[in-house]
């Protein structure tokens, strides 16, 4: 699968998330961008929507935010007109990130913004953790042929399988699906990393990470056990504020992130029993059998003049048993390397 340039799978698509941390201006939007190319990206991601896609302008208890997030007691509309990316200035930020080399993609949270991003050439659609249910929206980003990124955060195994079936009616099976566990900020004891290969097996998906958490402990260890997504909201200074602003990165953490998970991909490695030009170098360092003592022709070896030490030169340890009890052929020093040719 590729999402533009990128090949997912040879290395973790790291994508910064810029959602709300614009904080209004269009100018620390642009900023933010080139920041994330600083800080490592690979991609950046808006939020597609107005408070009108997204809700209604209305304060019954219904629509008033009280399930112990940073936002209680604000309205739905009232804190997505503050956090929303002005549509008119997408294409604009869509340039920017494609000057800087970034992959630029968003969140559509209806047909509407699907449209508009279509006419972006947008390379993937990201499907956010509480728009899994909308399944006429999956659908109809999915019947776009481009690859689909959804986040999980309060789906259960039923919502999952619902929103993959309905991609791959449209005949779109390039899905990624990403843990997240959606709080503002997320406890690292509620990431649950081990999710992630689950996914990847359950549903015959590629999967990763969409991480709230305060941090970089969950990306290094989503790295380890097979995430090749990893999102995280990117901010350019958290002193600009913004509803986003306390569980993101700012430009000198997400370096830190980006480092530390690429460094977790080289870590990992490959299945492999065979010994680099190194391994076996180091293997003069391993134990072998040696004269420890100097022994007479004729001598019977034991356990007293002959033993098992470093370096790694002589017979191998597993022969200690075999040789001791018979005699040697000629004087031996110690220090000397023990093989066949000088034991009878």
């Amino acid at each position: 699968m590729r999402i533009a340039d990128f090949e997912i799978g040879k290395n973790v698509f790291i994508i910064a998330e810029l959602s709300a941390n614009h904080n209004g201006s269009k100018e620390i939007a642009i900023e933010t961008i080139k920041a994330a190319k600083r800080a490592g990206a690979d991609a950046i991601k808006l939020q597609t929507y107005t408070p009108d896609t997204i809700t209604i302008d209305c304060s019954k208890e219904d629509f008033v935010l009280k399930q112990g997030t940073i936002w209680d007691g604000r309205t739905l509309y009232d804190l997505y007109k503050e956090a929303y990316t002005p549509w008119e200035w997408h294409e604009d930020l869509f340039n920017v990130a494609e000057k800087e080399g970034l992959v630029c993609f968003s969140s559509p949270f209806d047909k509407t913004a699907v449209d508009l991003l279509e006419n972006l050439n947008t390379p993937v659609y990201k499907v956010a953790s509480f728009e899994i249910t909308d399944i006429p929206l999956i659908e109809y980003a999915a019947s776009k042929g481009k690859p689909m990124i959804i986040s999980t955060g309060i789906a259960t195994e039923e919502d999952i399988q619902l929103a993959v079936d309905i991609c791959r009616s449209v005949g779109n099976n390039d899905i990624i699906l990403l843990k997240t566990t959606s709080q503002y900020p997320a406890k690292v004891e509620d990431a649950n990393m081990v999710m992630i290969a689950d996914l990847a097996k359950r549903f015959n998906v590629v999967s990763g990470l969409s991480d709230h958490t305060l941090g970089i402990v969950v990306p290094i260890v989503a790295t380890t056990l097979g995430s090749k997504v990893i999102e995280k909201h990117f901010i350019l200074d958290k002193s600009i504020g913004g509803p986003d602003a306390s569980f993101s990165l700012d430009e000198k953490e997400f370096s830190e992130m980006v480092k530390a998970v690429r460094d977790a991909e080289k870590a990992i490695g490959k299945v492999n029993y065979s010994l680099t030009e190194k391994m076996k170098k180091s293997r003069q360092f391993s134990r072998s059998l040696y004269v420890v003592r100097d022994i007479k022709a004729g001598e019977v070896i034991t356990e007293e003049n002959v033993r098992s030490i470093r370096p790694g030169f002589g017979m191998h340890p597993k022969h200690l048993k075999e040789v001791i009890g018979k005699k040697a052929l000629m004087n031996l020093k110690k220090g000397d390397r023990l093989n066949n040719d000088i034991i009878q």
